[in-house]
């Protein structure tokens, strides 16, 4: 009986709250989790138009370094925007507390990166480093702010690893300000709702991670909330519709910050004194930016939304995307060109949702009419061709301000062929097995996007580049290399020459040469026994290369690949090789790549159609000496 006793004194004493412990995880939750949130509380108290408190209480179990980052122990603070409470506590595995973190533990930095960034909001964010795995952290914070423009999206979970126990998310409002909100992509998820006249609430029940699946498009979960009345920054905003809140933006954030100083207008009149045509007044204001002025993210206060007047950007020569395109404009006003400020989302292919007004959007560009169509300007580039936009800002839906209003719009699509790279080569095999080669390669579309940062670029960081792009080639060497970025026609040119020594490769009396030596596709698609998402291709692209190759008299070709032509819903590839004379030789080779949205039953053909690009890239041809 004693050493009953004794074992049951000796034995760990278990919290009443089994979310701190790993023995209240379900088995299905563990499977495939870097995490797993136990319990997300988020409760969001819209008091007034200027005035709303988030409350936050996560209880999160890490199992591993990759689960940190799930941690998301963090909040932003600026002038408008107080933390009144955050603190942390940590607990092992059996539920025993660890550490205790205050306010004072929090790291306090600003947001503002490097000497390009300019901000006044700042952020308290935990940076725990772990003794042991797994471990749990229950995490809260109270956040006060007088912008409501803004109001927290409910992500119930935001990362591939990661299984949810209990994810809740509460609102209340008074309902005088126009409440709104939209549900995103809950597909099948079992998602409970709970709706009174001022007040919502979402909450979702083991959710078991998933794992990442390539060419999978990002689609989580998620809920957006706005309000017809809002305050950002002390100004009072309205979204009821597309159009009255376009008309805010130009009355509130835009008016009145395009005056120039008469020099500039002076100078800017004389540049373009030659030119009738509006598009190419554009196109000599555009340059004018480019060469005057260098992009500087501002984000202080209402600067962070309402753009620094043009006569501030003229005098200082910087400015950030609002700044440089409100300039911009500007100066085209000064010489009759009419343009339009443009928000939207830059980076990550997103749309301006037509259904939700609100305030949406990171980025601002200029909106050029001409003949019928929309000319998108990027005015933060000091290299980028005028009226090309790029994968930054292609294809998606903006918001025009005009002074009527907001109007919504797509950009314009760069598809398939449009992104296209030619490559015409010349490949000398010399008789010791080295090769030199010789290659024109031109990029227009989204290739022409890609390549354009390496004029920027020193020449050693491209050719190191270039040696990874190219590491299927052994002792590869870039003897010359240089760029034209022609901006007229939207085109990047490139001359290369290499030389390999050792380039032939000796199998027994016979002698390999590789055909493809600038544009191997050499990856393929993971295969999934059982894939649970559809496939997207994001850009769609066209390769094509002409590569002429001249072997040595001693040499003659005893065999060579098939030529290949592959056609599918995805894209189509061919190869052909062509004999010029006794020692002279084509290759040829397209490939075409369609932009779409696929099924998951298509997944597995796709992966195979990328296979066999992979094989048939890595042909060689088979080479005997006449000696």
């Amino acid at each position: 009986m004693m050493l009953l006793i004794n074992f049951l004194l000796a034995a760990p004493v278990f919290p009443q709250d089994l979310t701190t412990t790993v023995l209240g995880i379900p088995a299905e939750l563990k499977e495939n989790a870097n995490s797993v949130i136990r319990n997300q509380e988020v409760s969001v108290e819209i008091k007034s138009i200027s005035q709303m408190v988030i409350k936050t209480l996560k209880t999160i179990t890490v199992f591993n370094e990759y689960g940190i980052r799930n941690i998301d122990a963090v909040e932003y603070f600026d002038q408008t925007t107080t933390i009144k409470n955050i603190e942390a506590i940590v607990y092992d595995s059996l539920g025993k507390e660890l550490k205790k973190i205050k306010r004072k533990d929090f790291s306090d930095y600003s947001v503002a990166g490097d000497a390009s960034d300019v901000s006044d909001t700042r952020v308290l964010k935990l940076n725990y480093t772990p003794t042991e795995y797994p471990f749990t952290i229950v995490y809260q914070s109270e956040v006060q702010t007088s912008n409501t423009a803004f109001i927290p999206t409910w992500y119930p979970i935001d990362d591939y690893f990661e299984s949810v126990q209990r994810s809740v998310f509460k609102i209340s409002y008074p309902s005088h300000l126009g409440f709104k909100y939209k549900e995103m992509d809950f597909g099948d998820k079992k998602i409970v709702k709970h709706e009174t006249t001022n007040s919502l609430q979402y909450s979702i029940e083991n959710l078991v991670a998933e794992k990442h699946e390539e060419y999978a498009p990002s689609k989580p979960v998620h809920v957006l909330f706005g309000l017809d009345k809002f305050m950002l920054e002390g100004v009072e905003g309205s979204a009821k519709s597309w159009k009255e809140f376009g008309l805010w933006m130009n009355e509130k954030l835009l008016k009145e910050s395009t005056e120039l100083p008469l020099e500039t207008q002076n100078r800017i009149k004389t540049l373009v004194a030659n030119e009738t045509d509006p598009l190419k007044k554009a196109a000599i204001v555009y340059r004018f930016v480019q060469n005057k002025t260098r992009y500087v993210s501002i984000q202080l206060g209402i600067g962070g939304w309402k753009p620094m007047p043009a006569k501030n950007v003229d005098r200082l020569g910087y400015g950030d995307c609002k700044a440089l395109s409100n300039y911009t404009k500007a100066l085209l006003d000064v010489v009759g060109v009419p343009s339009y400020y443009t928000v939207i989302y830059g980076g990550e292919r997103r749309d301006i949702l037509e259904d939700f007004v609100s305030m949406q959007g990171n980025h601002a560009v200029l909106s050029l009419p001409y003949k019928n169509k929309m000319i998108f300007l990027e005015c933060t580039s000091q290299t980028q061709a005028f009226g090309f936009e790029g994968d930054f800002t292609d294809d998606r839906v903006a918001l025009l301000i005009k002074p009527e209003g907001g109007e919504l719009v797509r950009t314009n699509k760069y598809i398939d062929k449009d992104n296209a790279q030619v490559t015409n080569g010349k490949i000398v095999i010399h008789e010791d097995g080295s090769m030199k080669m010789e290659a024109q390669i031109s990029y227009t579309g989204i290739q022409y996007d890609t390549m354009t940062r390496f004029e920027l670029l020193p020449l050693k960081e491209t050719k190191d580049h270039y040696k990874e792009r190219w590491s299927y080639v052994n002792n590869l060497t870039i003897d010359d290399l240089r760029f034209v970025n022609d901006k007229e026609n939207v085109k990047f040119n490139e001359t290369i020459k290499i030389s390999v020594p050792e380039f032939v490769k000796k199998t027994g009396a016979d002698k390999m040469l590789l055909l493809n030596v600038l544009n191997q596709n050499y990856k393929t698609p993971q295969r999934y026994r059982n894939r649970k998402k559809q496939f997207e291709i994001d850009k769609g692209y066209y390769d094509e290369d002409i590569i002429d190759i001249e072997l040595p008299q001693s040499e003659k070709v005893i065999a060579k690949p098939e030529n290949v032509n592959l056609e599918t819903k995805f894209g189509t590839y061919s190869t052909e090789i062509l004999f010029l004379e006794a020692n002279k030789i084509q290759y040829k080779r397209k490939l075409l790549i369609k932009k779409g949205l696929y099924s998951v039953e298509e997944y597995e053909e796709f992966r195979k159609f990328r296979e066999q690009i992979a094989k048939n890239d890595n042909s060689k041809l088979v080479l005997q000496s006449n000696k």
